[in-house]
């Protein structure tokens, strides 16, 4: 056990349990396969999106299991039920991929934005405004400003986490040796 301030987020992601109820093959995410429309083989009428579906692109690579790849096929199934489209007439989905962007750091970040490549400050910059332009409301795009302003200039790190041990570990017991 070492002590430092630092903390190391490691997560995988899954699909959820519900899947599994389905009784349908899937891949080793969890993710259930479904047809090019978003709907379930043998099920026209059942649709599953985001990291709970496993849809390959047009070159047969599976779409990442990303939030705006979810966005994006919400968007889709909810006009293929608003209009009622039959299963044979339905086009498939294809993915727009408006870019990547990380923070990394503080007032650093790393975006891929159709092929431009940004980098440090300027790539940070580009990253806080399309979060902000994504909030719903002028009072949340206000709040989530005025509170990473604040962030900003006072060095608050504004994380919030959750620390407390639910059970024994390995720095609790030290596997057992005599400390004494």
């Amino acid at each position: 056990f070492i002590e430092t301030p630092n903390v190391i987020w490691a997560a995988g992601v899954s699909a959820s349990p519900l899947i599994k109820t389905l009784d349908m093959p899937t891949d080793k995410s969890g993710r259930v396969y479904v047809d090019q429309d978003c709907s379930l083989p043998d099920y026209p009428n059942i649709f599953v999106i985001g990291d709970a579906a496993h849809l390959k692109d047009p070159e047969g690579d599976p779409y990442p299991a990303l939030a705006p790849v979810a966005l994006q096929e919400g968007r889709y199934v909810g006009r293929l039920l608003k209009k009622g489209t039959a299963k044979e007439e339905r086009k498939r989905f294809t993915y727009i991929d408006k870019g990547t962007m990380a923070t990394i750091g503080r007032a650093k970040a790393v975006a891929d934005i159709k092929g431009l490549k940004f980098k440090g400050f300027i790539a940070w910059l580009i990253w806080c405004f399309v979060h902000i332009l994504y909030l719903i409301g002028f009072r949340n795009r206000f709040r989530v400003m005025a509170e990473w302003m604040w962030h900003y200039i006072t060095l608050d790190r504004g994380v919030r986490l959750i620390t407390r041990r639910i059970g024994r570990t390995y720095s609790d017991d030290k596997l057992g040796e005599d400390t004494s």
